[in-house]
């Protein structure tokens, strides 16, 4: 994901443009050729780290799926001790992360999802149902008066909120990452405390 600090392989250099690639003009709009061309390689050479087009759309959406979830995770794990406000704040911190950094990504889940096989779609909702119950299951810590499927349905709303990224403009257009991420925090909050105040009702 965006943290990762260390120079990307080559593997990673020819998702990241897929993924670019993919979400710009679809998956079929899209040859293996153009894909070798934008990170110099031929496209015939993409072979060496992929089957097709189809193994790199698989990887994409089941990996960034995978990393969410590992992702939550490990913050899970740091915030033993912290007050649940602050690990429902480094959770939505993450997930801004991944709707600020990976935009592409959320354009390819949304339209390309059922290109992948069974298997892999099956995945790809297993590892994304894992990831919300972690929700679920802090948000119900700030806010205790909502039941299970009421804070489930806040989290997806908020998932809504945080991941309509892709909506709002060219990346030059945002008011800039540091405020986006800000506001978009803010909001997120806001419709959880909403939940929670219904709840309360």
């Amino acid at each position: 994901m965006a943290t990762r600090t260390d120079a990307p392989t080559r593997r990673e250099q020819i998702l990241k443009e897929a993924a670019r690639l993919f979400a710009e003009r679809g998956f079929h709009g899209v040859g293996v050729d153009e894909i070798g061309a934008a990170v110099g390689i031929s496209g015939p050479g993409l072979y060496r780290h992929f089957a097709g087009k189809d193994a790199m759309l698989a990887e994409l959406l089941v990996g960034i799926s995978g990393q969410l979830l590992t992702g939550a995770k490990r913050r899970l794990a740091e915030a033993d001790g912290v007050p649940p406000e602050a690990v429902l704040d480094s959770l939505i911190e993450g997930h801004i992360d991944f709707a600020l950094d990976d935009r592409p990504l959320i354009t390819l889940h949304d339209r390309e999802l059922d290109r992948l096989r069974d298997s892999d779609r099956k995945l790809v909702r297993q590892l994304q149902r894992q990831y919300v119950e972690l929700w679920v299951e802090v948000v119900r810590k700030v806010y205790p008066e909502l039941t299970e499927p009421t804070a489930r349905s806040a989290v997806h709303s908020v998932f809504g909120l945080l991941n309509s990224t892709p909506h709002l403009g060219r990346p030059g257009s945002l008011p800039g990452r540091g405020v986006t991420a800000v506001l978009l925090h803010r909001m997120a909050r806001g419709a959880f405390g909403a939940a929670g105040a219904a709840g309360a009702e």
